[in-house]
């Protein structure tokens, strides 16, 4: 999930920097830069790890920054297919659901990766939100008036990554659209032990009395 990335960046210290030792303005700049961003195939940059080397330190004519050449590792989040993670819930309406860790948000359960079957319940007088029902067992228990596989957010949700994608930059964006992602993750639920993590307990204390 998480990744230590060795990166070498030309960096140029803003003159109002200049008086903080080298070291310390150059990592102050570097989390101004590369925290909370997405680098394409690399991840999201959670934190700068540490400097391995400061070459250079020139001013150009006219400029009053210095210009440094720096190697650096930075602590990048970006999982793996087939991992599994723990999350929660943040949206839920009739295209699925969208789960965060906290510290990232665009993590999307598509219909088809729900439990098989699966049936939405609007909640009434909102838009397009709700919950999501997986109708285990016979007929009878599954339409009972209090589901007992229902996706509410009431516990953490445990997925598994089905995909990790970095879309393009879209030149023009819709006007109702969702906010640009530049790294969406899908996953899945669809499988034994994945789902709210309240699903599984009760068949866990099962086998442990077996």
């Amino acid at each position: 999930m998480f990744y230590l990335s060795l990166i070498e960046h030309t960096l140029r210290l803003p003159p109002h920097i200049l008086h903080l030792p080298v070291d310390e303005a150059i990592k102050s700049e570097l989390e101004t830069l590369f925290l909370d961003k997405v680098i394409a195939k690399l991840g999201l940059c959670i934190s700068v790890y540490d400097i391995r080397s400061i070459k250079g330190g020139f001013i150009f004519p006219g400029d009053g920054a210095s210009t440094y050449t720096v190697e650096f590792r930075l602590i990048v989040f970006r999982p793996f297919i087939g991992e599994i993670i723990v999350a929660k819930l943040k949206e839920s309406d009739a295209s699925g659901l969208r789960l965060s860790l906290g510290f990232f948000d665009d993590i999307y359960i598509p219909v088809h990766l729900l439990p098989t079957p699966s049936r939405f319940e609007a909640i009434p007088n909102t838009r397009n939100q709700g919950r999501w029902i997986w109708d285990f067992g016979d007929a009878e228990e599954a339409q009972s008036e209090e589901p007992r596989f229902v996706i509410d957010g009431s516990d953490p949700i445990k997925f598994r990554v089905d995909s990790v994608i970095y879309p393009s930059i879209p030149l023009e964006q819709p006007e109702n659209s969702k906010p640009f992602a530049p790294m969406v993750i899908t996953g899945t639920i669809n499988y034994d032990g994945l789902g709210p993590v309240s699903w599984w307990e009760e068949a866990e204390m099962i086998q442990e009395d077996e």
